[in-house]
């Protein structure tokens, strides 16, 4: 039989029993179903309008009016800890899913059980685990001097047997180490492929949005962040946190990529101690270093991390050019914006920065890209050309144009009272900027000329 203008996708040709409706691909003298002989008959079924009719037994999806519905109080779960508070936007909500992503060996576990033991005295905590066995987990929990008393432990790899066993336990918090050791039954490639981790992400998500349960999943980041997961969860999960440390330093720093529920330019600061994480006590201590005005090429600035001002410590080392073409070195700041300051002293001022190598460290590891830099930065490399250090207690802040002329800076009051609380005295600023209600004695400046002359 030959359909003539028909699409062989949407219509196919099938036997049908006469006796029993039974529905057969090919024709044969028997029914396969019923075993009646002679009564298979040829019809045409056409999928297309299978599919529709499937489609319309689903039924449609209800229509709400947002006018109708009652706001509820936001109620967010207090950590304990102030620093990971202020990253979450004032604290874990219900119902939230988390993705905590880092470098192998940072210390994301280790902040995840700490996390969990301060989270256990609202409710009880799920840790799931499919890299550790029991013993070593209870090891860690130990170490850190956790309660175990709300704590219960899951060395299971399958979400779905995590899921079952969670929804009866119905916890107030679920930590999954690591999401790349999970996997699910439906999808047909091995635990830790990028299908996988989208799937297992997904039922975490359904668990997180229609139980009111939070999951914390932790991710490894590979050298190029693609492969191992954290990048290609960003678009599912509701927070993206950021754990990450400079070589050698003992502090570790905590940002948000992506907040659903908050800012995500807010800042933590943790220190790596042998009992697991501790807070900060003084965060912008931690940035200014100890003798940081004794020394030409070092000053004081302040930038914002979210609503939190930081005061950092800005060291710059200008030396002769032993080749032909100086260099420009940068840790902590934007080369770019290294060599258009550096361009900008050069043609604005006096000083010949041509024949000079220019190195720049910002104290700490932060890494900046603010313009309410550019002062200290310029102030840093002409301190370190004339050789001439600071006076001690001044702090300096502000934005520096191409013509070299000062910007106000955003904030600038807020930033000038955590100096005066640090104990500094003096403030290099733009003109134009107010301070009536603190005690700094304010230098306000128009250009970098004047502030050569100042520093000469």
């Amino acid at each position: 039989m030959v359909l003539i203008g028909l699409n062989k996708m949407a219509i196919k040709k099938i036997y049908i029993c006469s006796h029993c409706d039974a529905q057969s691909p090919k024709w044969s003298g028997r029914c396969l179903e019923c075993g009646s002989w002679g009564t298979l008959s040829e019809s045409i079924s056409d999928t297309q309008s299978e599919k529709k009719n499937e489609a319309k037994k689903v039924g449609d999806a209800s229509v709400l009016d947002l006018r109708s519905l009652k706001n509820d109080p936001e109620i967010r779960i207090k950590s304990g800890w102030e620093e990971i508070d202020r990253v979450l936007g004032g604290g874990l909500l219900p119902g939230s899913l988390l993705l905590l992503s880092g470098e192998p060996g940072i210390g994301k576990s280790t902040l995840a059980a700490q996390l969990a033991d301060t989270l256990s005295a609202k409710g009880e905590v799920l840790y799931v685990s499919g890299e550790e066995s029991a013993i070593q987990v209870k090891n860690r929990l130990e170490r850190l001097k956790c309660d175990l008393s709300r704590l219960r432990f899951i060395g299971e790899t399958s979400v779905e047997k995590i899921a079952g066993a969670a929804l009866k336990l119905k916890p107030a918090l679920i930590v999954v180490d690591s999401i790349q050791t999970v996997y699910s039954s439906l999808i047909l490639s091995e635990a830790g492929s990028l299908s996988q981790i989208r799937a297992v992400a997904v039922k975490f998500l359904e668990i997180a949005k229609e139980y009111g349960i939070s999951v914390l999943l932790i991710g490894h980041i590979t050298k190029d962040g693609q492969v191992a997961g954290p990048k290609s969860l960003e678009h599912i999960v509701d927070t993206v946190l950021t754990l990450e440390n400079e070589p050698g330093s003992n502090y570790c720093l905590l940002r948000t990529s992506k907040n659903r529920f908050g800012s995500v330019n807010e800042l933590g600061v943790l220190e790596m101690t042998s009992t697991g994480f501790v807070e900060a006590k003084d965060p912008s201590s931690v940035f200014l270093g100890s003798g940081a005005a004794s020394i030409p090429g070092s000053v004081i600035g302040c930038v914002l991390e979210g609503s939190r001002p930081f005061l950092v410590n800005i060291q710059a080392l200008v030396t002769r050019t032993v080749f032909g073409y100086p260099q420009r070195k940068s840790s902590g700041l934007d080369l770019n914006r290294l060599q258009v300051l550096s361009a900008v002293i050069a043609k604005r001022s006096q000083i010949n920065l041509v024949t000079r190598d220019i190195i720049l460290n910002v104290v700490g590891g932060l890494k900046i890209n603010e313009p309410a830099l550019d002062l200290a930065v310029c102030a840093a490399i002409i301190s370190s050309y004339l050789n001439k250090p600071l006076t001690s207690g001044m702090v300096i802040i502000g934005e520096v144009g191409l013509g070299a002329e000062l910007r106000p800076v955003f904030r600038l009051e807020q930033r000038l009272k955590e100096a005066e609380k640090l104990g500094f005295k003096s403030a290099i600023v733009p003109e134009g900027a107010d301070y009536k209600s603190g005690k700094l004695k304010l230098l306000k400046i128009k250009n970098l000329g004047e502030l050569v002359d100042l520093m000469k």
